[in-house]
This record gives C-alpha cells, sequence and structure tokens, in this order.
C-alpha cells in the first residue's frame, strides 16, 4: 500500500481558495501497473461517493481497475482528509489530494470540471471552473477585474 499525492503549481491572478469540491470530484488518471508496467491508453476516474467491491475480499475501493496486460486487480482509494485548497501567493507545488494505491502508480493527471475558486478583492465565489484547457478566467463583476488561473504544472510524490 503506497500513498501518493497529487501536487500541482500554477499562476493565480485575483483569485484564492482554489479547489476541488464535492464529494461528487472526479479525479481522472492515468494509471500504471506496477506489476508489467502497462499504462492505461484513457483516462479512469475516482470518486469518494463511488466504491467498488475488490475481488477476493471483504472490501472495497474508489477504483478498481483491471490491467489489460497481465489481468491483475489494482485499486486506489481517495484519502478523504487530505483534499486541499490550492492557496494563492506560493510559489511551490503544494498537495491538492492524496492517493492509498494497491498495484498501481499514478502517471498521469488531467483537470476538468468541478473546481471552485473565490475572487480575491470581492470575495466572490466561482463555482464550476473548468480547467480541460489547463487555464481558466472570468470576470469579477464586484471586484471590476479579470480573474485567471494558467501556467497549471502537476506531478505525482509519494507520502
Amino acid at each position: 500500500m503506497v500513498k501518493i499525492s497529487l501536487q500541482m503549481k500554477a499562476n493565480l491572478q485575483n483569485v484564492t481558495e482554489f479547489k476541488a469540491t464535492g464529494e461528487d470530484f472526479r479525479w481522472y488518471l492515468k494509471v500504471k501497473c506496477v506489476s508489467c508496467g502497462e499504462v492505461t491508453d484513457s483516462f479512469v476516474y475516482a470518486c469518494l461517493l463511488e466504491r467498488s467491491p475488490m475481488q477476493g475480499s471483504r472490501g472495497d475501493a474508489n477504483l478498481v481497475i483491471r490491467c489489460k496486460l497481465c489481468s491483475r486487480v489494482n485499486t486506489l482509494d481517495i484519502l478523504a482528509d487530505s483534499i486541499k485548497a490550492y492557496k494563492a501567493g506560493v510559489s511551490t507545488y503544494q498537495t491538492l489530494v492524496t492517493f492509498e494505491c494497491r498495484g498501481l502508480d499514478l502517471s498521469e493527471f488531467s483537470p476538468r470540471t468541478g473546481f471552485a475558486c473565490v475572487g480575491e478583492e470581492s470575495g466572490t465565489k466561482f463555482q464550476d471552473v473548468d480547467l480541460s484547457e489547463n487555464e481558466w478566467c472570468d470576470y469579477d463583476e464586484k471586484a471590476g477585474e479579470s480573474v485567471a488561473i494558467d501556467e497549471l504544472e502537476f506531478k505525482f510524490v509519494r507520502a
């Protein structure tokens, strides 16, 4: 059982408290089987609300996936208390979430919808921020200025 954290570095313009919202948030990942090295062709997702039974066990996990090459069953759990907001003004990588992995490694993250942030000056809440283009911009009417998130960089580190 290995704990792997997803870390992010980004440029936040006039927004703070960038975070994934809700237990139904989907973390889109490419996973690699540690037995044979096979990486999934497409992104698979893990969600706190969804649990699947583990074959040959009484337990369950947020993601249970069978390797297409070696047929090994691998699992991933999202550690709910590890989900954190990204703070503006910090130029280093910050952990967004930690996963508990059995038999797999994480190779890529694809940000999509379901993020939220808050206007720095006005406190305006921006819901359902879509990062599928690896950037987002909007206009904060209360503050009278544009807001944006760009220059996204992600990496996985052992926790």
